[in-house]
């Protein structure tokens, strides 16, 4: 644990301030702000939740979803998005059920299934958290034009930080992509957006 400590320290330079400047390389974040965008983003995945089972795109099926990429050890980004995330499904009540959030690695080499089940399970059990291999995050991301970068913290192999993209994407019941919300949107901001789009979805 206490390692795990130190190198959350190490990685304190990637701050929200940084991150919030990393942009997925498909996202446009002009998009209607609630109607369906022309822009490709999302598409079939197949992931490793944590208690071992698969879990595609295909899952989720008739729930908004939140979806963001991040990993557990970074420093404050990913843990205040989440939580803001989280606070938003008790403002939303009960069309809360109606709604999804997704957490996927881009760290799938130290955040194995059971890791991330861990993480999430701290901030909000109503969060999915999603790994898999190299391969299948590497695919994911593409499909949603998420950014990921690793860079060296230390003198060992295990000491890196990733910088990555700071979007959450929203996807209607259908899985397409409807607009993005920055990293770290405030919940009453994310619960507003959501009851709108549900709103206009006749939901």
């Amino acid at each position: 644990m206490e390692g795990r400590k130190d190198q959350r320290g190490a990685s304190a330079f990637c701050s929200a301030v940084l991150c919030g400047f990393i942009s997925a390389a498909a996202f446009i974040v002009t998009a209607p702000a609630f109607a369906a965008s022309p822009v490709t983003i999302g598409g079939p995945f197949s992931l490793i939740a944590p208690d071992g089972s698969t879990v595609t795109d295909a899952s989720f099926r008739g729930k908004w979803m939140l979806v963001f990429f991040g990993y557990t050890y970074c420093p404050d980004l990913c843990p205040t998005s989440l939580s803001e995330i989280a606070l938003a499904l008790d403002k939303l009540g009960p069309d809360a059920a109606k709604v999804q959030p997704v957490f996927i690695t881009v760290d799938p080499e130290r955040d194995t299934p059971d890791v991330v089940g861990q993480y999430i399970g701290a901030i909000d059990r109503r969060i999915v958290g999603l790994s898999g291999s190299q391969r299948q995050i590497a695919a994911v991301s593409e499909e949603y034009g998420a950014f990921s970068e690793r860079h060296s913290s230390g003198a060992s192999a295990g000491d890196y930080v990733v910088d990555h993209s700071t979007y959450i994407y929203v996807m209607n019941p259908q899985g397409r992509f409807v607009r993005g919300l920055k990293a770290g949107t405030p919940a009453d901001a994310i619960a507003d957006t959501l009851r709108r789009l549900m709103t206009r979805a006749g939901q």
